[in-house]
Parts: C-alpha cells; sequence; structure tokens
C-alpha cells in the first residue's frame, strides 16, 4: 500500500534537500594595536579614579652576588596604597610601607635597602603601554607570536622602545632609555604581564664624593585580579628585578629582589565620637 506524502512535509523535506549546510562560526577578527591601547587607556582611567584606598602583605627577598650571605635579606611589610587629594581636586595613589621583620627578626629601620626595591608599580607602571603616552613609544602588536600559539585564549603582546626627545620628555612616564613587552589579556584586556629592561638604569645617583653609578635592569610585574569594593582591579602579584653594574668585567656586580603581594584589603578608617564623661 502505497502512502500519500503531505504537501506541507514535502516541502519541508525539500528545503532540507536545497539549503547549503551551515557555515561554521566565523572567528572573531582581532583588535588593531589602536583599539588595544585605546582599551587600556580606559581601563587605567578606570584605575586611576575607582582603585580605592588598600593594604596587603608584602615579602622582597633580595640579595647580591658576589656578596656576603647576610646581605641576602627577607623583608615583611605592610604595603599600603593610599588615594590622597590634590589641591586642584584631583586624586594620586602614594605607596608606602610598614616593615615588620627582617630575616625574621623584628625590624630595626623602615628602610630596605636598595638598589633591590622599587617603588610605583602600583601607581604608574601600567601607564607605560597606553595610548596617552604613544608620544614618548614605538608600540608593535606581536601578531606572530599570537598567531603560532594558534590559541584563542593567547595573550595579545605589544612590543614597546621608549623614544624620548626634548619636546617630549615631560610627558613620558620612563625618563631613560627602554625596551620590553605588555602581555594583555584578551577577555579583559588588562596587562597580566609587563616586561622591562633599562639598559642604564642609575643605581645610585651622583654626589659630591661619587660619580653615578648606573648597570643594566631587568624587570617583570605579574598582574592578577582582586576584588575590592565589588570591582575587580588588576594589581601587581609578583614582582621580580635584577640589576648588574659593571657587567662583562671583574668587578661586575648583580642586585636581585622578587616582591609578592597578597592579602589584599580596603583601607578603611572607622572613627566614632565617645561621650563627655
Amino acid at each position: 500500500m502505497s502512502e500519500t506524502l503531505n504537501p506541507r512535509r514535502a516541502a519541508t523535506l525539500l528545503l532540507l534537500l536545497v539549503l547549503p549546510a551551515a557555515s561554521p562560526a566565523q572567528p572573531a577578527k582581532p583588535p588593531t594595536l589602536d583599539q588595544i591601547l585605546n582599551r587600556l587607556e580606559a581601563n587605567l582611567a578606570h584605575y586611576d579614579t575607582r582603585l580605592p584606598s588598600l593594604f596587603c602583605d608584602e615579602r622582597v627577598v633580595s640579595k647580591v652576588f658576589p656578596g656576603q650571605p647576610r646581605q641576602d635579606t627577607v623583608t615583611d611589610s605592610i604595603f599600603r596604597v593610599k588615594r590622597v587629594l590634590n589641591p586642584d581636586r584631583t586624586s594620586a595613589l602614594d605607596e608606602s610601607r610598614d616593615v615588620r621583620a627582617v630575616n625574621g627578626k623584628p625590624a630595626a629601620s623602615q628602610d630596605i635597602a636598595g638598589p633591590t626595591i622599587l617603588s610605583g608599580a602600583f601607581e604608574g607602571a601600567l601607564a607605560i603601554v597606553s595610548a596617552s603616552q604613544s608620544v614618548c613609544m614605538n608600540y608593535t602588536l606581536d601578531v606572530n607570536a599570537r598567531r603560532r600559539r594558534n590559541d584563542p585564549q593567547a595573550p595579545y603582546i605589544i612590543r614597546f622602545a621608549s623614544v624620548i626627545t626634548p619636546r617630549n620628555s615631560a610627558a613620558c612616564l620612563l625618563q631613560e632609555e627602554g625596551k620590553g613587552r605588555a602581555f594583555i589579556d584578551p577577555a579583559t584586556v588588562q596587562i597580566a604581564r609587563m616586561e622591562l629592561t633599562t639598559p642604564h638604569h642609575i643605581i645610585s645617583p651622583e654626589t659630591v664624593y661619587y660619580s653615578a653609578t648606573t648597570g643594566d635592569r631587568v624587570l617583570s610585574v605579574d598582574y592578577a585580579p582582586v576584588q575590592l569594593d565589588g570591582e575587580a582591579f588588576w594589581l601587581p602579584a609578583t614582582i621580580t628585578s635584577t640589576v648588574t653594574s659593571g657587567r662583562g668585567t671583574f668587578h661586575a656586580i648583580t642586585w636581585t629582589f622578587k616582591a609578592t603581594y597578597r592579602n589584599f584589603h580596603k583601607l578603611e578608617v572607622t572613627s566614632r565620637i565617645l561621650p563627655t564623661p
């Protein structure tokens, strides 16, 4: 017995036969260098205006080579970033630390011996790669590095090199010759890692009695998201630095440090009025 084909069903089958197979979704077009820099600029503006005052645990492991074992130190501090108001009603981020212990013993001083310490990583390092610093930097988007990994989650990599002239020096955050790379998280377009090399870094400034000491500095900062006040801010998790003076000579000296930051908290000040006795 033959079966009569319903006209509507026949039309449906015909459509299934005629329509081409759906093409796979096209991958999103990667952003351009200018688009990434502009997004980093916007992220930086949010950071500069919204980051609350905070404190965290800081541990700095410092070494010198060649040197004596007593010159190697482990310093534990409470690190603070405080938002301060300027007379023009703008605000700035001020970094400070309360040194608690050195090599496991109560600190006798609030000083951490240089050149194995860094300041400004919370306040200014993120701005080195941003649209506003284009007058001071040559930026290049390393598209080949990401293509070689063939991974949509691979970071965007921006290579940079300082270009300082008498005309732009006042606007430049990096006031010395330097080059490096910034690794950008593709999901958030936040800087996840910064690498910077400055070949003529001033280790100790010139004084009445001594000439300035310079050397190679290799610096890296790894950032991670931290929740504060219900918002995510990418803050330094690890900072490493190697500074070498007299490289290639018998008297070469290398200082290294590794600083780690954890247990972030919003810095809050509470007060109460006591009744008059």
